[in-house]
C-alpha cells in the first residue's frame, strides 16, 4: 500500500493521476511527517456514518477505560495560561492556542474502530474519523474523532470552510444554557478571537478565488459539549486543479489550533507543550479530480499500536483579555468529547 510522508508529493501524484485519492493525517508542526495513504478501495456513501453493529451489541461493544495520567497537572495548564496573557500584553503576539493532554488506559486493548463508533454514536452531528499514522512512524497508531470544525473542503470549483474560534462549556439546565450561548453571541473576547480566524483563511484563500463570501458575523453553533463563534465561508476557485489536500496544506495551521502571528504562537507552543503530534493537524482525503475535505484534529485522540493507551488533547484560544480559570475549564469541557465516549 503506497503512502506519502511529503504532502506536496501526494499532491503531485494526485495531480499526475498516479493515485486515485490519498487518505489520512497531517500534523500540527508543518515540518513533521504526513501521514498520507492510498487506500486498497474506495467506498462511498451519501448520509451519516453509521457504525456496525459490531462494535454497538456482543463482544466487539465491550471497552474498559481508566484514566492513567495528565499532561500537564491542572495547575501547571492554569500557571502556562497566564504566562501566555502577560506575553500577549506585552510583546506583538496576539493569540495562542495552548492544549493539555490526558492519558487513557485499556484493558483489555481496545479497537479503534470501537472508539470510532462510540464517538459517531455520541456526536450532536454524526461526524467521526480514524486515520492510519503507520507511515510518519507510528507504527499501527490511529487518530480517531469526532470534529465539528471544517478545514477546508472542495467540491468542483467551489471551496468552503468552517472555522470555529471562541466557545463556552454547555450547561444541563436549557434556559442557563441558552444564556451561555447568548452570551457568547456578543462576547467582545470571543469574537475577537474569532475575527483572527477568518482573517487567516481570509488572507489564505482570497488569492486563489474569483468569489469569496465571508459573514460579517458570525453564527453561534454548538456539539453536546460545547457552544462555537463560526462562520460559513465559501468561494469559488480561479484554478480548478487546485486540490482539497494543496488547500489544506495553505490553510494550516489556522489561529483556530495555533495563534497569531503564526510562527510566535508556533515557537510558543513547542516550548510549552509536548509534542502534538497530530492533535490540531487535519483528517481528511483528496482524490484526483481535487475534491476533498479536511478536518480540524480536534475532540480525538491517538490510539497506539497496542490498543493498551490513548493520548486525548484538548485546547483553548488564549487573548490578552483571557481568564485563566476559564480557560482551563474550556479544556475540561472539550475533552467530555472523547472521555465520555469512553465511560469517563
Amino acid at each position: 500500500m503506497e503512502s506519502f510522508t511529503d504532502p506536496w508529493a501526494a499532491v503531485e501524484a494526485l495531480r499526475a493521476g498516479r493515485v486515485p485519492m490519498v487518505v489520512g493525517a497531517l500534523p500540527f508542526d508543518r515540518g513533521a511527517l504526513a501521514a498520507l495513504t492510498v487506500p486498497e478501495s474506495i467506498i462511498r456513501e451519501d448520509g451519516p456514518l453509521e457504525p456496525h453493529s459490531h462494535y454497538r451489541q456482543g463482544p466487539g461493544s465491550v471497552l474498559h477505560a481508566a484514566i492513567s495520567g495528565v499532561d500537564p497537572e491542572p495547575q501547571e495548564h492554569l500557571r502556562r495560561v497566564e504566562a501566555a496573557i502577560g506575553t500577549i500584553r506585552q510583546s506583538k503576539l496576539d493569540k495562542v492556542v495552548l492544549a493539555r493532554a490526558v492519558d487513557i488506559a485499556f484493558d483489555p486493548p481496545v479497537d479503534p474502530l470501537l472508539v470510532a463508533a462510540r464517538l459517531i454514536d455520541n456526536s450532536f452531528n454524526r461526524d467521526g474519523f480514524i486515520a492510519d499514522l503507520t507511515p510518519a512512524g507510528r507504527e499501527g497508531h490511529m487518530i480517531v474523532g469526532s470534529s465539528p470544525e471544517v478545514l477546508v473542503k472542495r467540491q468542483g470549483s467551489t471551496v468552503s470552510a468552517y472555522p470555529l474560534a471562541g466557545s463556552a462549556p454547555r450547561e444541563a439546565d436549557r434556559d442557563r444554557d441558552a444564556v451561555v450561548g447568548t452570551r457568547l453571541r456578543t462576547s467582545g473576547k470571543d469574537l475577537s478571537e474569532h475575527q483572527f480566524v477568518v482573517d487567516h483563511l481570509r488572507t489564505a484563500l482570497a488569492p486563489l478565488c474569483s468569489r469569496l463570501d465571508i459573514p460579517a458575523h458570525p453564527e453561534v453553533t454548538k456539539t453536546n459539549e460545547m457552544w462555537h463563534l463560526a462562520t460559513p465561508i465559501v468561494g469559488t476557485l480561479k484554478d480548478p486543479a487546485t486540490t482539497a489536500l494543496e488547500l489544506a496544506l495553505r490553510v494550516h495551521p489556522t489561529p483556530a489550533i495555533c495563534g497569531t502571528p503564526t510562527d510566535a504562537a508556533e515557537a510558543l507552543i513547542q516550548t510549552a507543550e509536548s509534542d502534538r503530534g497530530f492533535y490540531s493537524g487535519a483528517v481528511g482525503w483528496c482524490d484526483d479530480s481535487g475534491d476533498g475535505e479536511y478536518m480540524v484534529a480536534i475532540r480525538c485522540a491517538e490510539v497506539a499500536g497496542d490498543g493498551r493507551s490513548a493520548r486525548a488533547w484538548a485546547g483553548g484560544g488564549i487573548v490578552a483579555d483571557s481568564v485563566a480559570e476559564e480557560e482551563l475549564e474550556e479544556t475540561t469541557a472539550k475533552l467530555r468529547t472523547i472521555l465520555r465516549s469512553l465511560g469517563l
